[in-house]
């Protein structure tokens, strides 16, 4: 990948469109997590610092292009201006005159962040007029919302072909991080795939099979592949409908040079519950009352293993219901392994999407990793190997 990044812009006395994502959780009018606002702040930062009139746009929620007060960005200028110790000014539109008249009351080195883009249905649509009333507001435009790059909006696809376009540092930052993971990984490269469904996950399954060398297969998802072997899997959450489509994964992994790991003990209980009774078993022995909730110490011996002989981890789903104790075990064994191998400079340790990052940080080591993506389908979009156009948009040459 070629993309132009913040190295390339001279920022001073620029107006710059920066698309940020600040779809973050709100309860009761309350922002429970700053992370998105917190990963931004050094781009906003730096671009003001240089003397750029920096615009920040963003969708929030789905309003479905009609103006809903409740997902105001409104709330998010003053969260952003805490993240960044300046202030931050708020238009009360996206486009049009009340956007350009907020733009043409900044001056070198202020901030001002849009209302939100989904209140026109032109976003979504990527329609070409929202597209071109949205480059009107600048002179460059920097993407840093690689969470929202897999859908071609005008604020995200349509933009960035109008205008002299850039990556902003957190955008930089997962472009880097997942060319190391696959595109130029150091080898031998072990994924970790956990989750409910094989059905959900067949891209991924069959984009990573043709590029990692070993592919460890965790969550609920096993008990399919366990089950398409004939292995008796009790009551555990699998998919009889997906198991020809399982061996037909393995056989393809196989004819690839792909190493499958599936689990060879498991955790099993009869009730979905914190602290449920439970005891490990084989894993052709789930016995018929019994659920799988977890892999058990014996898996979790032998990915250990097979991870100290890999050099990049590419890891997306946990290993078992990682929300309630005990079934967490399998999961955090294996993150802190992760970690302390990347702290000893073996392993470039990858993660994201949906609950992984959950996962990562309930075993204490999301910090401890190369990199942890925080952008959900996005992250899972650009493993399954398709084009992500808000990234599309940047490449160069």
């Amino acid at each position: 990948m070629s993309f132009r990044t913040l190295d390339d812009l001279r920022a001073a006395g620029q107006r710059v469109l920066l698309r940020a994502d600040l779809n973050v959780p709100v309860r009761d009018g309350q922002i429970t997590d700053t992370t998105r606002i917190d990963r931004l702040a050094p781009t906003i930062r730096e671009l003001a610092d240089a003397g750029a009139r920096v615009i920040v746009c963003s969708h929030f929620d789905r309003p479905k292009g009609q103006r809903v007060p409740a997902m105001s960005l409104r709330p998010m200028a003053a969260a952003l201006s805490r993240a960044l110790g300046r202030p931050v000014a708020f238009a009360d539109d996206c486009i049009g005159t009340v956007a350009e008249t907020a733009v043409a009351e900044l001056a070198d080195g202020e901030v001002l962040l849009l209302e939100n883009t989904r209140f026109h249905k032109g976003e979504e649509a990527n329609d070409p007029a929202m597209a071109a009333s949205l480059a009107k507001l600048a002179d460059a435009f920097v993407n840093d919302a690689f969470s929202a790059a897999h859908r071609a909006h005008a604020s995200t696809e349509g933009v960035a072909r109008l205008l002299p376009s850039y990556a902003g540092r957190l955008m930089q930052a997962e472009l880097e991080a997942l060319d190391r993971a696959l595109l130029n990984p150091a080898r031998p490269v072990m994924a970790i795939v956990g989750g409910a469904k094989v059905s959900s996950k067949l891209d991924l399954l069959g984009n990573l099979s043709s590029r990692v060398d070993v592919l460890v297969i965790g969550g609920a998802m096993a008990n399919t592949f366990l089950a398409a072997q004939g292995m008796g899997m009790g009551r555990s959450l699998q998919e009889a409908e997906m198991h020809q489509t399982a061996r037909d994964i393995m056989a393809g992994a196989a004819a690839r040079g792909c190493t499958i790991m599936l689990p060879v003990d498991l955790v099993a209980a009869s009730e979905f519950r914190a602290n449920a009774p439970h005891r490990v078993v084989p894993a052709d022995g789930t016995p018929a009352d019994m659920m799988a909730l977890d892999v058990g110490p014996a898996t979790v011996a032998a990915v250990v293993a097979k991870l100290a002989e890999c050099r990049t981890l590419v890891w997306n789903g946990p290993f078992g219901a990682f929300e309630i104790e005990p079934f967490d075990a399998a999961t955090v064994a294996v993150a802190r392994e992760a970690a302390r191998l990347t702290e000893a400079g073996t392993l470039a340790s990858i993660g994201g999407g949906g609950d992984t990052v959950s996962a990562l940080k309930h075993a204490g080591v999301a910090e401890r990793m190369t990199y942890v993506s925080a952008a959900g389908g996005a992250f899972l979009e650009w493993l399954e190997g398709k084009e992500l156009p808000g990234v599309a948009a940047l490449t160069v040459g």
